[in-house]
């Protein structure tokens, strides 16, 4: 059972593991999957982009930059325009090859060719007049001599690059070569890049979210209904059914619980059926038993009211019949009286030290005239060593257990010779009382319940036998109350044998 538990344990895990499986796997899991789905677009869009603007060797780290970006492409174009005006240096006099310069391609971005010589704009393609290209040119030189870096320019809200080289004139003269291109040309792709790589994000968290919702809800509102459930059975009633530990740890140990509560429900359930049962037995035993010693006085007080019992003999025949009639009936109503306060754990005792020898003579004396009366033999026999040993119990209740049991062997004796031995030992710090009949005795299979309530193995309940069916269930009772124990032998036939033992009583003497 226990290493049950423990592999139910291990199976189930707990809500904090959960919590925290389910963080890691909302936070890291979309990290990794974001990495190895994007992997392939960010490769080929860093391609796109090199063949788009002619650039190589772009990387992961400059992708997004589009300041090295457009320096590269710019760089590109100046060698571009080099290669041209090597082949043909009158080519930068030429306004057609000027204005026409990297402008006819969509798949290029916009780039303008402004050209310098001594001092004056002799090509302007920008959208700027020449003299506010002139002033931005020449902080461009300025920024560039200090600097050496390339140089930014926002005019109007527009963010621009330039590029300078030299270029030689026709006549010899040199002059400056500027390129222009707009930043916002690239900004927009990443932009669109990015939304796409958001979209992707939130795609991925909302997808790692609803599992890790579905599995934290299976495993956890599961279990819960199947615990709404089962209290709604138990709410009408119904206890046949079974509640199936499951689910995070902390569910599964209350289902565990609600299930031992169901069964202990179903237990008391039986057990109250059980009672009632007995006491609905009880009633009609008692009933039945009432019955006839009330018969029986009815009778012989008629008789005596015609006057049958017309001679002293019969008379005090007749009167003795009556009393030994009430006094059945006495005894029969004691015990349902004692019943009721065995069943509410009611019993009234009085607990003093008794001198075992004394309490046995004394209850053997009153047992000795009742006995001779039946025609029983009774037989004592003391063997404790200490006849001044003692016990802490009530005389009172030790008397009816005595009674019950003598009683229960006279009701059950088949022999013309009826005997009842009775003995007294010593069995360490206990007593041992054993009474012995010659009764039928008790089958084996019966030996075990005849302490419970209400069992009588004779099941077919003559007027001989009668009997409420508690004598020994008392008996059992007011033993563990004084802390001990009873039990019984017998061989069918032959007769039983009812021992029990109580404690002895002894002083603790003080060292002080």
């Amino acid at each position: 059972m226990k290493k049950e538990k423990e592999k139910k344990e291990k199976k189930n895990l707990s809500l904090t593991a959960r919590i925290a499986i389910a963080f890691l796997a909302v936070t890291v899991v979309p990290v990794i999957m974001i990495a190895v789905i994007l992997q392939q677009p960010l490769s080929s869009r860093l391609r796109n982009l090199g063949r788009t603007y002619g650039v190589e060797d772009l990387s992961y780290s400059n992708m997004y930059n589009n300041s090295t970006i457009m320096a590269r492409i710019l760089d590109g174009y100046l060698e571009e325009l080099h290669a041209d005006l090597d082949a043909d240096p009158s080519l930068i006099e030429n306004p057609g090859f000027l204005q026409g310069f990297r402008n006819g391609s969509q798949e290029d971005i916009r780039a303008s060719l402004v050209v310098i010589r001594d001092g004056s704009v002799i090509f302007n393609g920008s959208d700027m007049d020449d003299a506010g290209v002139s002033g931005m040119l020449a902080s461009y030189e300025t920024s560039n001599a200090d600097m050496g870096e390339d140089w930014y320019h926002i005019h109007s809200g527009i963010q621009s690059m330039v590029k300078g080289t030299d270029v030689r004139f026709s006549d010899g003269s040199s002059g400056r070569a500027y390129i222009i291109a707009d930043m916002n040309q690239i900004v927009p792709n990443m932009r669109r890049w990015l939304m796409d790589l958001m979209v992707v994000c939130i795609m991925v968290l909302l997808i790692t979210a609803l599992i890790m919702g579905t599995w934290l809800y299976a495993s956890t509102v599961n279990p819960l209904n199947q615990l709404k459930k089962a209290a709604r059975n138990i709410r009408d009633g119904n206890l046949d059914f079974h509640v199936e530990s499951k689910g995070i740890t902390e569910i599964a140990e209350v289902c565990e619980d609600f299930e031992e509560m169901r069964k202990r429900l179903k237990e008391n359930e039986e057990e109250k059926l059980v009672v009632d049962s007995g006491n609905k037995e009880l009633i009609s035993n008692i009933s039945h038993d009432l019955k006839t010693p009330l018969t029986a006085i009815r009778g012989y007080c008629e008789g005596i009211m015609d006057g049958v019992a017309d001679t002293p003999e019969k008379m005090n025949k007749y009167v003795r019949t009556i009393y030994s009639k009430a006094n059945e009936m006495d005894t029969l109503i004691n015990e349902l009286t004692f019943y009721s306060r065995i069943d509410t754990n009611r019993i009234p005792y009085t607990f003093t030290r008794l001198n075992v020898t004394e309490f046995f003579d004394d209850c053997m004396d009153e047992l000795q005239l009742d006995a001779e009366n039946r025609g029983i033999e009774l037989t004592y026999q003391n063997e404790l060593r200490d006849k001044n040993v003692q016990i802490i119990g009530d005389a009172e209740q030790l008397k009816r257990v005595v009674r019950n049991i003598t009683g229960n062997s006279i009701k059950y004796m088949d022999k013309p010779e009826k005997h009842i031995d009775v003995k007294l030992m010593d069995k360490d710090d206990f007593i041992q009382a054993d009474f012995s009949d010659n009764g039928k005795g008790i089958a084996a299979g019966d030996l075990p319940l005849i302490f419970d309530r209400f069992y009588r193995t004779d099941a077919s309940r003559n007027s001989a036998r009668g009997g409420s069916g508690i004598g020994l269930s008392i008996v059992k009772k007011i033993l563990e109350d004084h802390g001990g124990k009873v039990w019984a032998t017998s061989r069918e036939g032959e007769g039983t044998t009812i021992h029990f033992i109580i404690r002895k009583y002894h002083e603790v003497i003080s060292n002080e």
